[in-house]
């Protein structure tokens, strides 16, 4: 299964990237715990309240342009991040091939921090 979001945010791309790989801003919109190294190769583990625990590894990071996280349980899929600098902002285009669990739909907390 693929899941694919698009949202425009009213700020530059730096603002977005930072939402996107800051483990402290994550903690603020995706989980209650993030430990990530942003950097090609380096390494995320995010938990959650209810004690779930997600590990990933970054296969693409280009600042402020695109994103691409690996989840390691096998079969867990990716998601890949787009920012494109528009007129109004940011879009920002989540595409997700995770069969069970969804960054992309998590991405309302992260569009209301901008509202």
């Amino acid at each position: 299964m693929e899941v694919t979001r698009e949202i425009v945010f009213p700020v530059g791309p730096d603002e977005v990237w930072e939402a996107l790989t800051n483990p402290e801003q994550l903690e603020e919109w995706f989980a209650n715990e993030v430990e990530l190294d942003p950097r090609e190769g380096g390494e995320g583990v995010f938990r959650w309240g209810d004690g779930a625990e997600r590990r990933a590894r970054v296969l693409v990071a280009e600042p402020n342009e695109r994103l691409v996280l690996d989840w390691d349980e096998e079969g867990e899929g990716e998601v890949e991040f787009t920012l494109e600098e528009v007129e109004a902002g940011t879009r920002l285009l989540v595409r997700e091939s995770t069969p069970q669990f969804s960054t992309a739909l998590e991405l309302r907390a992260l569009a209301l921090a901008y509202a």
